[in-house]
């Protein structure tokens, strides 16, 4: 039905805390309306029924929209990204949230040949303001974890550069990703700057594992081109991936997705805007977060403007963040799913889905391939108007 899907993920977008959200200590989160509160200027996104999913009703919408809850037993990226391909994780991966195991920081500090400094969880831009001075004197890269199945490991580019900390970070990688340690991901975080205003830059690399089969795997083997922008790539170790373009921030991520727009492509385009999340979710910014929603909905008319009534735009979210929830972790949150179309007359809400693999299913269904997955039900008889 259509030639070109859309999918988009505003990291960390949630719209209410899940029915299990008390076993995250999670209950009561809702991402989307306490950073909307009262005063928001998101017309285009209410259109597409963003709004009604957290009781700010709006007349008149031309989207299909609905909520979806996880049912992966996380609340990160890397397994709400999985989800939506229809994949999940047998074994789940480990976390650290008390640090490394101090054999495995003996282990890694022999790997690179430096010793290393950190080693707890942390937020990335305060530990790296209250270890860089200590980090550009000793030039002991920072290695700090979190909730997730992540080791990131910071560097100054003037004490390390960029492509020796990736250099490292592919031999950390290496060591954690076996059953032993269990690590999804090794990030490696260059930054700049001078004490009291260092500064991550946009060279930032993941390095993961292979994911389980999905549904990208099923495009590429069905020859159905994937384009994948931000960090898209990284969470699937570019497996099944056509062309992967990084992005700096969300700004650029949306030049590159209404450029795109604007081509000639058929297939898959997967993107992802991650500043919600790392930028304002994570650092507990609700005003932040709120201008990041409002310049993409600013931002989102440009784009509209491209589709062809053979495309398809699907929004959603990976997982939520509450900035005004306690701690600075994600939050266990049901996640919207916006549809839209040029073809569509009027908008409409449909049931809620108990999965974020009916997105999978549903572009599995779109391009004519059988999902012998066996995981995700296709919305895609709703989207007939």
């Amino acid at each position: 039905m259509f030639d070109r899907v859309f999918l988009v993920v505003l990291d960390s977008l949630g719209i209410g805390s899940t029915n299990d959200a008390e076993l995250y200590n999670d209950k009561g989160a809702n991402t989307l309306l306490h950073t909307i509160k009262d005063k928001y200027n998101l017309d285009v996104l209410e259109l597409l029924g963003l709004t009604t999913l957290v009781g700010k009703d709006v007349k008149n919408t031309r989207g299909i929209y609905t909520r979806i809850s996880p049912k992966n037993n996380f609340k990160d990226s890397l397994n709400g990204h999985y989800e939506m391909m229809c994949a999940f994780n047998k074994v789940p991966y480990e976390t650290y949230e008390d640090g490394l195991p101090l054999e495995l920081v003996s282990k890694i500090q022999h790997e690179i040949n430096r010793e290393v400094i950190g080693n707890e969880k942390a937020d990335g831009i305060k530990i790296i303001n209250e270890l860089g001075y200590m980090h550009m004197k000793t030039g002991c890269p920072i290695i700090y974890t979190s909730c997730d199945s992540v080791l990131q490991v910071a560097a100054h580019e003037d004490v390390i550069p960029t492509e020796e900390l990736y250099d490292m970070c592919e031999k950390i990688f290496k060591l954690v990703n076996n059953k032993k340690y269990n690590i999804a991901r090794v990030i490696a975080r260059p930054f700049t700057g001078k004490e009291g205003s260092y500064i991550r830059t946009g060279k930032r690399k993941d390095f993961s594992a292979n994911p389980p089969i999905n549904v990208l795997d099923y495009l590429d083997k069905a020859g159905i081109q994937t384009i994948c922008i931000g960090k898209i790539g990284d969470l699937f170790n570019n497996k099944g991936i056509a062309v992967n373009i990084k992005t700096t921030n969300n700004i650029d991520t949306m030049m590159k997705l209404i450029d795109f727009s604007k081509g000639k492509f058929s297939g898959l385009l997967f993107a992802n805007f991650n500043d919600f999340d790392s930028d304002y979710g994570h650092r507990r910014d609700r005003e932040g977060y709120l201008k990041a929603l409002e310049e993409f909905n600013y931002y989102l008319p440009i784009f509209l403007k491209n589709l062809k009534k053979n495309d398809l735009l699907i929004i959603t979210a990976d997982h939520g963040c509450d900035p005004t929830f306690k701690g600075t972790d994600h939050t266990r949150e049901m996640v919207p799913l916006l549809m839209y179309s040029p073809i569509f007359k009027k908008g409409k809400r449909i049931e809620d889905r108990d999965t974020l693999a009916d997105i999978g299913a549903t572009i599995l269904d779109n391009f004519n391939i059988k999902n012998t997955i066996g995981v995700g039900k296709s919305i895609f008889e709703d989207l007939r108007h």
